[in-house]
């Protein structure tokens, strides 16, 4: 398969589904070989990515166990060789309340930082070994317009959203000299399959949303292909410590 990612390796964590799946079925459709990464059963992504003709594996993995993580790796070098692109797309949002920081609990907390933030850092860790070996990789994590909003009540996902800008940067500055390029993507609100489903992100919440963009539409899982592929193409290789917001113009930093 030809494409602007022919012939490179990639995982894609939290893929069975949503955003996750759209992202490996984009990159899949460029040519690249994917991971398809996930707690959840990954093969409705994995057959629809060979019914297109793409080449695909799933593999179950919990991004906060290290043991798993590097299992997905070694995986998917020994079925290929290589690693070229690490999508660090697992996280929790779509399944979370809006609530005042007084109701957050000190457990719901520490999950969500422990899937969105050090869920990322278990990847990261896992993939620079090989990346080295190459002198080249590329890491894309996914942060959150809110970041840059300052959204209430969701001050958990908000926070754990907050670090991926953080780890983003200093993952770029620790490991350029070795070619990797770290950048990370900030959606808006996306109405993916989760968010779709949860009675928390109805009417007014999602209306006022989308009003407060220069675009005013409902985004889709579609809208963040075009960031995804130049991020992780070779059309981005001098492109690294960056986070691209792609909202429709709800947030500007």
């Amino acid at each position: 398969m030809t494409g602007r990612l022919a012939g490179k390796i990639a995982i894609v964590t939290g893929a069975a589904q949503g955003i996750g799946a759209t992202y490996a079925k984009a990159l899949a459709a460029e040519g690249a070989h994917v991971c398809v990464s996930d707690l959840l059963d990954t093969a409705a992504t994995v057959k629809a990515i060979e019914s297109a003709d793409g080449k695909a594996f799933g593999i179950a993995c919990d991004v906060t166990n290290a043991k798993s993580v590097n299992a997905m790796v070694d995986a998917t070098v020994a079925k290929w060789g290589r690693l070229d692109i690490l999508v660090n797309n697992a996280g929790l949002f779509g399944n979370l309340a809006l609530k005042p920081l007084t109701e957050i609990s000190s457990e719901e907390f520490d999950k969500v930082m422990a899937v969105n933030v050090r869920g990322s850092f278990e990847c990261a860790k896992a993939v620079v070994p090989q990346m080295r070996k190459q002198k080249y990789g590329k890491i894309l994590n996914v942060s959150s317009g809110t970041v840059f909003k300052g959204v209430p009540m969701l001050l958990h996902y908000v926070t754990s959203k907050g670090a991926i800008v953080a780890m983003t940067r200093s993952l770029a500055r620790e490991l350029g000299d070795s070619g990797i390029r770290v950048n990370a993507i900030a959606p808006g609100l996306v109405m993916s399959e989760s968010v779709v489903a949860s009675p928390h992100w109805k009417g007014a919440v999602v209306d006022n949303n989308v009003a407060s963009r220069c675009i005013k539409r409902e985004a889709v899982p579609d809208d963040m292909i075009g960031a995804l592929i130049f991020l992780c193409s070779p059309e981005s290789d001098f492109v690294t410590g960056q986070t691209m917001l792609v909202d429709g113009g709800s947030a500007m930093h």
